[in-house]
């Protein structure tokens, strides 16, 4: 089992920049699949960020070059930086650790608004 936690959403204009975290606790942190996934409303979950275990990234290409995953094991932690943000960024972001199955935060909320 594997509790997600995360923060660092909130309300931002265009062009701004947010940095969501993830804190996980339960189990062996370094060994799952950390991403990123988001839902906009009327939409399904997609995945937006992807860090492996041995530190492979992978983005969508909506957020390629303006994202950054990245992962600090001995904290247990997965962190996505948010920079050039736009109005279709707007989601519930949510935290996922896979292996084998998956795991889930609850999501933070991420607007942006001009």
């Amino acid at each position: 089992q594997v509790q997600l936690v995360e923060s660092g959403g909130g309300l931002v204009q265009p062009g701004g920049s947010l940095r969501l975290s993830c804190a996980a606790s339960g189990s062996d942190f370094s060994v799952f699949v950390m991403g990123w996934y988001r839902q906009a409303p009327g939409k399904e979950r997609e995945l937006v960020a992807q860090a492996t275990s041995g530190g492979r990234t992978y983005y969508a290409d909506s957020v390629k070059g303006r994202f950054t995953i990245s992962r600090d094991n001995a904290r247990n932690t997965v962190y996505l930086q948010m920079n050039s943000l736009k109005p279709e960024d707007t989601a519930v972001y949510y935290c996922n650790a896979r292996l084998v199955v998956d795991f889930w935060g609850r999501g933070t909320q991420v607007t942006v608004f001009s």
